[in-house]
């Protein structure tokens, strides 16, 4: 393997579960009753029906971690089958808890996230993982990878409810930067159908103090992110943190993020990160 080659390490999340909980936690009690009733970035989804969202996702995964011991193999699903179970899932979930009272909500809430903080916190982060991170393209993944992308979730739906009632968002570089490094491991997979030669490379980079720059670099005809910048560059994109992760969680039509984002070089190329979508549902 050439020597230049290093592949990022992985995203160690779990610490952050009990802090983010703790702020989502805060945030629902600051609600005022007409705060639920307020539509969020998600088309179908007021308020009420992330917090529904939160909860259900959490109380699932808790109930399938108490029946997981590891050596189970998922029935293969195709990607069709797979979007349709997770928004069947999901919609019976958020149907389900949007109709219990905020203050049922967030007494379960508290209970399940002390709950799923714990078990993120216990798991050996290079076991196998009792969901693969699908939309990487994997169809195993490490417990690391199913933590920081779990991460994902709670950091983005709490961010969609803050945008929702105009409360502060959560965009520390603490809790934010992890968020981003995780989605950005869906580069490879999105990029998979790009054909370039070997020895390409296309940077992107996260403007303001929560982002950093990642390397997608081609190598044995197929795409992989390095830690450092190798190869022959052929473009160059930044993206203002602070549309990013709406970006890779369908927050914001692709036309609309174009006229923020910064292309230098090969723009075909360096704009196809638009279409990268690190969320399944």
């Amino acid at each position: 393997m050439d020597s230049a080659l290093e592949p990022l390490p992985p995203i160690f999340t779990a610490h952050l579960y009990p802090k983010i909980e703790a702020k989502l936690i805060e945030l629902l009690r600051s609600l005022a009753p007409e705060d639920w009733e307020k539509q969020t970035l998600a088309p179908k989804w007021k308020v009420k029906h992330v917090v529904a969202h939160l909860l259900d996702t959490q109380v699932r995964g808790l109930a399938a971690s108490r029946r997981f011991s590891g050596s189970e193999t998922s029935p293969a699903l195709s990607s069709a089958e797979l979007l349709a179970l997770i928004n069947n899932l999901n919609a019976e979930g958020v149907r389900q808890y949007s109709q219990f009272s905020p203050t049922e909500l967030i007494s379960r809430m508290e209970a399940a996230s002390r709950e799923s903080a714990a078990y993120h916190q216990a798991l050996d982060p290079f076991a196998p993982a009792m969901f693969s991170v699908s939309w990487a393209g994997e169809e195993k993944s490490f417990n690391w990878f199913n933590t920081a992308r779990e991460l994902t979730e709670r950091w983005h739906h709490q961010q969609q409810i803050r945008v929702a009632v105009n409360k502060p968002g959560i965009m520390t570089r603490e809790l934010y930067y992890p968020v981003l490094d995780c989605f950005l491991r869906a580069l490879p997979f999105t990029y998979r159908d790009v054909h370039k030669e070997n020895g390409t490379l296309v940077q992107f980079d996260i403007s303001g103090a929560c982002g950093g720059s990642w390397f997608l670099y081609r190598h044995g005809g197929e795409w992989m992110l390095n830690a450092s910048p190798i190869g022959k560059k052929i473009g160059q994109t930044t993206i203002p943190q602070e549309i990013a992760w709406r970006i890779f969680t369908k927050g914001i039509a692709s036309d609309n993020a174009k006229a923020h984002v910064q292309v230098n070089g090969d723009a075909e190329t360096c704009l196809h990160i638009l279409k990268m979508v690190s969320i399944v549902g």
